[in-house]
């Protein structure tokens, strides 16, 4: 995961932002590769979810096909739209702040493991003293004690925990003995707090007792600045597609199922935003509300969560680093009737764990239920009805609106159920980058092997399509690699030229960033009017006429 960190730099995919400041932590700017491979992550979705789309689901053995539209909402809604979907109430993430060091951490992200060491004296424990609550007697003797990290190689730096703990060097680690396998601190018991030393800490029990953080981004609205003109800056694109619900349907007369796909900023006030651009403050979604008659619900819930996993094999990513994971009943969002997570193994994590890359939900009718009549909660019979407050009355209001569907064949009035695939832009790019980096050694110039880095892009998502080299820059090679390199850039690719270096050299800066195909103007060209286009991944080196270039890379980018 460094040395893919450190391309991103180095090659212009992604910076830290602010970084002339020192960073903004959560925060990350694009460099100009980096825009150009998300805005095609972007655009392939658009294009095969809405522009292309031409799916159908065979029910009762009849094709059913159905439409899919586009939406762009503002960032910016009524707070009301908050309160009724549930996140004003519900929108939070478990914290603990030390006492000792001011650190502030997310709950589950804390790793945490018993450790004890039978050692009757240990130089330097905890500043002379073992804090009381883990104190056998008089002796200098621990009888257990609990050790905290919040590192991405959590299991070293827990064991480096330990050791410094008990005082003791690097040399001494077998002395450690560990009760149980690591686990986060939002699983052990609350009266176990005591006995965890917090990274960093010189004592055990500097925890807080666990409290809820709402992570919404708050701001204002006016000029005024009071509590009324207070609102939120969106944590999710969905509720803009749940509020338009009606405008939609009435402008363009779809008919149920129908989609409506959105694509856009959302924004979460991430405790502790980790692990390059996966947790991020700032981070763009790709989402799909797909509208559909409540019994045909279930099978739509199965067809999107297998459509959105083959997407993503499509597009690249291997099979065995992709899963697709059912959500347990005690995962479940207080909205889902079911949700499935499109998880990548991400090498930022520990080996067999997976990082989720998509959501696909069944939120049945909650959300439009909820914006025409009041925040809904689950009573004891498990059915959703409004929340009431100690008086009888709503918690939250509704809008009063009509977000009913009828349907004009079957003169059936319903509130329609909903199929959410969300994509996060920003995970999906970082897992195409993950997947396209490979290390290999191949041949320069010279017959020599060499080390070679290669992004291996699939070719509708590299940021560069083609490059164009003129051998040498004389006898009119750079005038008609120039000519070359203007036809593509009109046929809408985005292309390199160089003429700069060794060819071998420029192969390497190309196949560093991912460019699919080069194409080199030589001494042949100017007799026989061919080129010579060379395939990044394969090696392959062929003749193509000039004439022809521009149409054999665009047939080669639509594979």
């Amino acid at each position: 995961m460094e040395k893919i960190v450190a391309l991103c730099k180095r090659r212009g995919f992604v910076f830290q932002n602010s970084e002339i400041y020192g960073g903004q932590n959560g925060f990350w700017d694009y460099g100009p590769l980096g825009t150009e491979l998300k805005r095609n992550v972007r655009n392939v979705w658009y294009e095969d979810m809405v522009q292309s789309h031409n799916e159908l689901l065979l029910q009762d053995g009849a094709p059913v096909k159905f439409q899919m539209v586009g939406l762009e909402t503002s960032i910016i809604m009524h707070p009301q739209v908050w309160k009724c979907s549930g996140h004003y109430d519900l929108f939070h993430d478990m914290m603990v702040d030390c006492r000792e060091t001011r650190g502030r951490y997310r709950l589950d992200q804390v790793r945490v493991r018993r450790v004890s060491c039978n050692e009757k004296t240990v130089p330097g424990q905890l500043d002379g003293t073992p804090p009381d609550s883990i104190r056998d007697g008089d002796q200098k003797e621990f009888e257990h004690v609990i050790v905290a990290s919040t590192a991405e190689e959590f299991q070293e730096d827990l064991t480096a925990e330990a050791l410094r703990v008990f005082g003791l060097k690097k040399k001494y680690a077998d002395r450690v003995q560990w009760d149980g396998d690591a686990t986060t601190l939002d699983r052990i018991a609350e009266a176990d707090f005591a006995y965890v030393v917090a990274p960093g800490a010189s004592r055990a029990g500097s925890f807080t007792a666990p409290r809820e953080f709402n992570l919404m981004f708050k701001t204002i609205i006016g000029a005024l600045g009071s509590s009324e003109d207070a609102a939120f800056l969106r944590p999710e694109t969905a509720q803009g597609i749940f509020v338009n619900f009606r405008n939609v349907a009435d402008s363009t007369r779809v008919k149920l199922p129908f989609g409506v796909a959105q694509i856009g900023k959302s924004f979460r006030n991430e405790i502790t935003p980790r692990n390059f651009t996966f947790r991020s403050r700032e981070f763009e979604q790709m989402e799909i509300e797909f509208f559909c008659h409540p019994e045909q619900s279930r099978d739509w819930y199965t067809w999107w969560r297998d459509h959105r996993y083959q997407w993503y094999q499509r597009l690249g990513i291997s099979p065995d680093r992709l899963i697709l994971r059912d959500h347990e009943a005690s995962e479940l969002a207080h909205y889902s009737v079911g949700t499935a997570d499109i998880e990548y193994a991400f090498p930022f994590l520990e080996d067999g764990e997976y990082g989720e890359l998509e959501g696909v939900a069944h939120r049945g009718n909650f959300d439009l239920r909820s914006h025409m009549e009041g925040k809904l909660a689950k009573n004891d019979n498990g059915e959703l009805e409004v929340e009431q407050d100690e008086q009888g009355q709503p918690v939250h209001r509704g809008s009063g609106k009509d977000l009913s569907y009828f349907d004009d064949q079957s003169r059936e009035r319903f509130v329609p159920h909903v199929i959410e695939p969300s994509a996060g832009a920003d995970r999906a790019t970082l897992a195409f980058i993950c997947e396209a980096y490979h290390e290999d050694a191949q041949p320069d110039e010279h017959g020599k092997p060499q080390e070679r880095t290669v992004m291996k892009f699939h070719p509708r998502l590299a940021p560069v399509k083609a490059a164009v080299f003129p051998l040498i820059k004389k006898e009119g090679m750079p005038e008609k690699a120039a000519e070359i390199f203007g036809e593509l850039k009109a046929a809408g690719l985005n292309c390199h030229y160089d003429q700069q270096g060794a060819i071998g050299r420029r192969y390497r800066r190309q196949d560093e960033i991912g460019t699919p195909f080069c194409i080199t103007v030589d001494g042949d060209t100017a007799s026989d009017n061919t080129v010579t286009l060379r395939d990044r991944d394969s090696l392959e080196q062929i003749r193509v006429g000039a004439d022809r270039i521009v149409q054999e890379i665009s047939d080669r980018l639509k594979v």
